[in-house]
């Protein structure tokens, strides 16, 4: 990437992503990760004043299957990370990556005007960011 070519967070995001609600089964989340072929689900506002929470896959491993808990029994609110760090559209994915890398995080919602537009990880900023002028 040369440094006269800027590559936003929304160039490289994808824009398949679901919401679920923090009510929603361990189990059911599963399926509609699945059926999306994503690697996180974003968990909905319970109100205005309230924040998205993020539930990954690797959230599913330790904090259910590890432990040994039961899928069906398990709602998502009890595992997820709630604020989720959300990065903005406009981000410079330079940027993004070192916010990344500064709290250990792979990946998180794109928002825009207040509302998620999709999802930004690390494999997106590399295979769609780093040479763009090659696609």
């Amino acid at each position: 990437m040369n440094d006269d070519t800027l590559v936003r967070v929304r160039d490289v995001m994808m824009d398949t992503y679901a919401i679920v609600e923090g009510l929603t089964t361990v189990a059911e989340a599963i399926r509609i990760a699945k059926r999306k072929q994503i690697k996180a689900l974003i968990v909905n506002k319970r109100n205005e004043d309230d924040e998205y929470g993020i539930v990954l896959m690797n959230d599913i491993a330790k904090k259910v299957l590890a432990l040994d808990r039961s899928p069906e029994r398990t709602n998502i609110y009890e595992i997820m990370t709630k604020p989720a760090l959300s990065v903005s559209a406009s981000m410079d994915v330079r940027y993004c990556a070192r916010l990344f890398e500064r709290f250990g995080i792979s990946r998180a919602p794109v928002i825009e005007s207040g509302h998620i537009i999709g999802m930004v990880s690390y494999n997106n900023i590399v295979l769609n960011g780093m040479l763009r002028e090659e696609s």
